[in-house]
């Protein structure tokens, strides 16, 4: 009997032909001198390769049982048949492992290919423990780059009088960092006794953490003379002469969306202007993004990491020393060690599910 293949291989097939049409085209002679072409067809042949070189495996392991099978249907050589009999469960064990690679690339591609991720922490109600706990979110996700190897460029914080953050805006840089860290999407809350508390009262304080892919320029159209109006002013607070005599504060206003971004950071004018039309491509991506996530029926609401940031995801409970995510009902009595980065324990499982999800929707 022939070896089926699952019907959505047919989508990776058309992916794999295309990478190979990509390298056709790279060596072409036009094409090799075109340094911005080359660029972005380097880009893309990367990509995709992720998929194609797993598949290529997977079609020769495919022939290799199917030629097994036939020795053993064939049976006019004992030993050959013997042969292929015990290889056929090693090579079956094989061609599943693939096959699986390749439905949790196919499910996940468009986001493991985002390296570049904007993270915004704001506190939320609780006043100045929320901000205290909003610093204790900034210091755990630093953490878990730290863990996993990425890059963190602080782009803006607005700290607390205690201490605390009250916004914190990061942009963090990796191989497949959105897969990383888009479950840390939605509402955390704190339970515990702040400091400034006299009658040991537990509190419940909360902050809000959103996860915004970081674009490229092509990615999006915004054109900076016509859709976008830029305000500038004095920067203001602590930071010298500099700060409060030059005019370095940007504000950049979003047209179409309305959707506004300021940043006044750093002294430079230029360096604050740059920062801010970052954020602003990632949070007008983000915009379209949610209108085009409404039209998909209501079910994909209840897929984890919907990025609402009305749910309460998870809560850190200081008393019991117990961290508990709410999607996944599971509960790890070991808060330090969660706040010092180490987050797989509920990420393994998040992911998990959410690719049982996305197989069950193909």
């Amino acid at each position: 009997m022939p070896l089926q293949d699952p019907p959505w291989l047919t989508r990776v097939r058309s992916m794999v032909t295309r990478a190979d049409e990509i390298t056709a085209q790279m060596n072409q002679p036009e094409v090799a001198t075109n340094g911005a072409l080359m660029t972005r067809l380097s880009r893309e042949l990367g990509e995709l390769e992720k998929i194609a070189k797993p598949f290529r495996e997977y079609e020769q392991i495919s022939a290799q049982l199917a030629e097994s099978h036939q020795l053993v249907a064939d049976g006019s050589d004992p030993e050959l048949q013997q042969l292929a009999q015990a290889e056929i469960p090693v090579l079956e064990a094989r061609r599943q492992r693939l096959i699986e690679a390749l439905q949790e690339r196919l499910v996940t591609g468009d986001e493991a290919s985002i390296h570049s991720i904007i993270l915004e922490i704001r506190a939320g109600t609780g006043g100045d423990e929320a901000a205290l706990f909003a610093a204790d979110l900034l210091n755990m996700y630093t953490a878990y780059a730290a863990r996993k190897g990425f890059k963190v460029e602080p782009l803006s914080i607005s700290p607390s009088e205690l201490g605390g953050v009250r916004e914190a805006i990061l942009n963090i840089t990796g191989e497949e960092v959105y897969l990383h860290y888009r479950f840390e999407a939605g509402g955390h809350r704190v339970q515990r006794v702040p400091k400034t508390e006299t009658q040991g009262r537990i509190h419940t304080s909360a902050a809000t953490v959103a996860v915004l892919p970081e674009p490229e320029d092509i990615a999006i159209d915004i054109d900076w003379e016509k859709d976008v109006v830029e305000h500038v002013s004095r920067a203001g607070g602590p930071g010298g002469q500099n700060v409060n005599k030059v005019s370095s504060a940007i504000k950049l206003e979003h047209l179409p969306t309305g959707i506004t971004v300021s940043m006044r950071d750093e002294k430079s004018q230029h360096k604050n202007r740059a920062k801010a039309r970052r954020v602003l491509l990632s949070r007008v991506y983000e915009h379209f993004q949610q209108q085009q996530a409404k039209k998909i029926a209501s079910e994909r609401r209840s897929m984890v990491g919907s990025g609402d940031r009305s749910d309460r995801i998870r809560t850190y409970n200081f008393p019991q020393n117990r961290v508990t995510d709410h999607r996944i009902n599971k509960d790890v009595y070991d808060l330090p060690r969660i706040l010092e980065g180490d987050l797989d324990e509920f990420l393994t499982e998040l992911h998990d599910r959410d690719l049982k999800l996305r197989l069950e929707a193909l």
